[in-house]
């Protein structure tokens, strides 16, 4: 998989959550999502552990909460969303502070907060403690698809190439003096986006060719075989099983 990437969502630490490999994580929180996801709306109080169990985890692998919820931002999108639900939808109306509500819409807009809002702390977490590498190495262990983890290895580190040559860009038009400030610009970002698109077809040629010559057949050799014993699993599978507990408690309650 090539060597190790960092990247922003990262914190680097020594906790045990750190130190579980990386399949164990991603299973974890898949398994997690599943179970949040399965909770009736209605059991209010199961979301609330929920939160609580991921602010243990959270805790135990030394993220702060200003770092997690810094990154919570990413849902602003489909938080807007949720407060138009009780505007838009149709059915039963309520008043609240003067204005009629749907109460499906309400009923909605909870659900896609809560939801949504556990699944991206969980998945925040998991990339809060592991590399991308790891997680790369992680989804080879289970079993995903080669081409689909060759993708998303290649994608990752295009992705910066291409960031960076951006930035190389950008500075070579601010030393001679540009500075978009209006649609009189957008030709010049335009034709600056078209040779981006170049270059990055271009070195992604010379790339796939350098591969070919050192013997690259469609798969990519596995450098680190990452394995998990029996405890690391349980220590894994903690918080999917204490989520499920919480679940078939509230489909019962």
């Amino acid at each position: 998989m090539g060597a190790g990437h960092a990247h922003k969502l990262y914190r680097h630490g020594h906790s045990p959550v750190h130190g579980l490999p990386p399949h164990t994580k991603l299973a974890a929180v898949f398994c997690f999502v599943i179970v949040v996801v399965s909770t009736p709306r209605e059991a209010m109080w199961a979301f609330a552990l929920y939160a609580v169990l991921l602010a243990a985890v959270a805790y135990r692998a030394g993220v702060p909460a200003g770092f997690l919820l810094e990154r919570l931002l990413i849902e602003v999108p489909f938080v807007a969303f949720a407060v138009l639900m009780p505007f838009v939808a149709q059915g039963e109306r309520v008043d609240v502070l003067g204005m009629s509500l749907s109460v499906n819409g309400l009923w909605g807009a909870w659900n896609v907060l809560a939801k949504g809002t556990l699944g991206v702390a969980a998945s925040v977490l998991l990339a809060s403690t592991t590399e991308l590498r790891e997680l790369l190495l992680g989804l080879q262990r289970l079993k995903l698809p080669p081409l689909l983890v060759q993708i998303a290895s290649f994608m990752i580190r295009y992705g910066d190439v291409i960031t960076d040559e951006m930035r190389r860009m950008k500075i070579a038009r601010e030393s001679r003096g540009f500075e978009a400030s209006g649609v009189r610009h957008w030709g010049v970002l335009a034709k600056s986006a078209g040779a981006l698109f170049i270059r990055s077809y271009e070195r992604g040629e010379r790339v796939h060719l350098a591969m070919v010559s050192r013997g690259y057949a469609g798969s990519m050799p596995v450098i680190d075989d990452v394995s998990a014993s029996r405890a690391q699993w349980s220590y894994a599978l903690t918080l999917p099983c204490a989520a499920l507990v919480v679940c078939l408690l509230g489909w019962m309650l």
